[in-house]
């Protein structure tokens, strides 16, 4: 079946108010887009199935005014709270890191793994982690690592929603973030978190900021421990010095080095579809991409990848491609010109 077959049966189902076919037909589309190498979309769809059996007991109508009734309005003001929920299939696997960082995250993750172990010689158990270092060097990607070693679900926190002019609403929108995940026992994903934990300093805030660092103090404090809190920065000075040392394990993510970017390289051509023609050319690239961080790099060769592609098609070539290392090293002096 295609693609298409599968979004007509889901229609067909949805509008027969056939919950358990539409349920099969969901899963097999799943299927279909991770065999056909659509990770993100699978990845949604899970997410969204996911949430749907969650909520499905309390999906009933209610009547206004009841206890239930205003139940679901706060759940719907916190869902607008939340980007994003997302189970991942992601691993160590799909993560090109410093060794150190790796051993960092493993353990994190290995702690999680061993909650009773520790929980029975009254050891604490690491949550709150804090990555930190240039934009682009895998911080988002290795909290989706983490969800996906752990099996939890991650709640990407929507922080234009969050952050409020209204006084105290902004404390108030975290704190309902937070009670949901330690209900649900999942992950807590906030990027940007400068734009929460400024220090305290900070006159133009007129103690508002003073205020929602508090807060998030005292939340960190209350968070059962198998509630896991994770906060990127690009700007880790711009934190708070009491919320720099709440969290367990600050994490610094570096711009790659040459054999991290060779690393990358084999990562992204993994499948074997695609390769270079003269394997020593690629060093010496390589070389020229230092600066630039791993996203950087793997948009310059996936667009490389890309106009070999069309090439090879004009040229009536028959796949594997391999890649035009001249234009791969020419998207990247303009990537790094277009970031001066």
């Amino acid at each position: 079946m295609s693609q298409f077959d599968y979004i007509k049966d889901i229609a067909r189902f949805g509008l027969e108010n056939d919950q358990e076919r539409l349920l099969l037909v969901l899963n097999e589309l799943i299927e279909h887009s991770k065999k056909n190498r659509k990770i993100n979309f699978a990845l949604q769809l899970q997410s969204i199935l996911k949430e749907n059996v969650r909520t499905h007991k309390t999906s009933t109508l209610s009547k206004i005014g009841s206890d239930n009734h205003f139940s679901k309005l706060d759940e719907r003001e916190i869902n607008d709270l939340i980007l994003e929920k997302v189970t991942s299939d992601y691993s160590f696997e799909n993560l090109v890191l410093d060794n150190s960082v790796a051993e960092d995250l493993k353990l994190f993750i290995k702690e999680h793994r061993a909650i009773e172990i520790l929980r029975k010689f009254d050891l604490p158990i690491a949550n709150k982690i804090l990555l930190h270092g240039p934009s682009g060097c895998g911080k988002t990607l290795a909290s989706y690592v983490i969800a996906g070693e752990l099996n939890k679900m991650m709640n990407v926190v929507n922080l234009g929603a969050i952050v409020s002019s209204k006084l105290g609403e902004t404390s108030k929108n975290l704190a309902k973030i937070f009670r949901k995940a330690a209900a649900e026992d999942c992950i807590i994903f906030i990027d940007e978190f400068d734009s929460l934990g400024k220090v305290r300093d900070y006159s133009q805030d007129h103690g508002e900021m003073k205020r929602v660092v508090n807060t998030i103090l005292q939340l960190f404090d209350y968070l059962p421990q198998t509630t896991i809190v994770i906060a990127a920065t690009n700007q880790k000075e711009m934190l708070d010095t009491a919320l720099l040392r709440r969290f367990d394990l600050n994490v610094k993510f570096e711009l790659p080095n040459e054999s991290q970017i060779l690393n990358l390289i084999e990562l992204t051509l993994k499948n074997g579809v695609f390769k270079f023609s003269n394997n020593t050319s690629i060093k010496t690239v390589a070389k020229s991409a230092k600066g630039l961080s791993y996203y950087s790099i793997k948009k310059t060769l996936i667009s490389a990848i890309k106009r070999s592609l069309f090439d090879s098609i004009d040229n009536k070539s028959i796949v594997p491609t391999n890649i035009d290392i001249k234009l791969w090293k020419e998207f990247i002096e303009n990537e790094k010109k277009a970031l001066l």
